[in-house]
């Protein structure tokens, strides 16, 4: 079977986002003082083949556990669905 994975990969909120922290202050110059707390991640989507869904799911966390996030500093979640 195949599946479709949809990842988010966010810096954990315990550090500071440099590049969210860049774009809340620029939100300012363009006269949008009214949006704060900018945070920037990743998207990531992938096709996966596994005998269930299950399977897949262990393996785009191991994916993510070994390669797409940076454990220290990010955090990630994501959804699984059958791929059409």
């Amino acid at each position: 079977m195949k599946f479709a994975a949809s990842i988010t990969i966010m810096p954990l909120k315990a550090l500071l986002d440099p590049q969210g922290k860049a774009v809340t202050n620029s939100m300012k110059n363009l006269q949008l003082p009214e949006i704060e707390n900018v945070r920037i991640g990743k998207h990531i989507t992938l096709e996966i083949t596994a005998g269930n869904k299950e399977e897949a799911r262990e393996k785009v966390d191991l994916a993510c556990k070994k390669l797409l996030a940076n454990p220290i500093m990010e955090g990630y979640e994501f959804e699984l669905t059958e791929a059409k």
